[in-house]
């Protein structure tokens, strides 16, 4: 496999678990630092840690906050920088799914669905830009949804959290183009994930059924993507939305 990521260092947060900890093992493969950002599973995150010194990760560094929390975000790239010695590719991939119809939810769910999924790249991001702008190189990679961007009854925080990543790395992508820092997104359809095996198997039926391919995707389909927009095949590649769907959506 490539060493795509020799010299550099990664942050995927949501990295214990699901397709956080896909995109974690894929960039230690490519020879990447990552480290793992995590909410509270202490045993997965070591679980993770661990499946990433396995895959080559020079070095791996895991760290719990709440990426809902704007000051424990820059903290947290702070500490990221001081350990591994720099920041060179940032995942935003922590997300959370608070589902209900929209006359019952409640205005703390969607604040904290907003803090999660949406706000939390932002700081991320803003903390993130100054060590990549100062090196001029840079690429945050924004996890979205097929919910996004084409919406789904019951999920109206989660869609508009997840509609406004896109909006945000279109935005980000143009302002720090300059410093030869990319930002895009990866749009899952389907996946296999802990979030998902619990949903009714007449849903899961249906969104098989959906796409062209006939299938759900795999965490691995996801990492695949992320590395790709990450590395330097993608040099060209900024401002993007990547659809990893089996045609879900098109």
């Amino acid at each position: 496999m490539a060493k795509d990521f020799e010299g550099k260092t990664a942050l995927v947060t949501g990295g214990s678990r699901g397709i956080g900890r896909a995109v974690a093992v894929r960039l230690a493969q490519g020879g990447c630092a990552v480290a793992i950002s995590y909410a509270g599973n202490d045993a997965a995150a070591q679980e993770a840690k661990a499946a990433v010194e396995a895959a080559g990760a020079p070095k791996v560094h895991t760290l719990k906050f709440d990426v809902g929390d704007a000051a424990a975000c820059a903290a947290g790239i702070e500490e990221v920088t001081a350990k591994l010695g720099g920041l060179h590719v940032l995942v935003n991939n922590a997300g959370l799914s608070i589902d209900g119809l929209i006359l019952r939810y409640k205005p703390e769910d969607l604040r904290r669905t907003l803090d999660v999924d949406l706000a939390s790249a932002f700081h991320l991001s803003k903390a993130a830009l100054r060590p990549m702008m100062k090196q001029r190189w840079g690429s945050i990679v924004n996890l979205t949804s097929v919910v996004g961007e084409q919406g789904n009854a019951g999920q109206t925080a989660y869609s508009m959290a997840k509609a406004g990543l896109i909006g945000l790395t279109k935005s980000l992508a143009r302002e720090v183009g300059s410093r030869n820092v990319r930002v895009n997104a990866v749009s899952p359809g389907w996946i296999e994930t802990d979030m998902t095996k619990d949903l009714p198997e007449a849903a899961k039926k249906a969104m098989k059924e959906g796409a062209p391919l006939g299938r759900a995707g795999t965490v691995q389909d996801i990492a695949e993507a992320v590395a790709f927009l990450a590395s330097d095949r993608a040099a060209f590649i900024t401002g993007e939305v990547l659809r990893v769907n089996g045609g879900l959506y098109m």
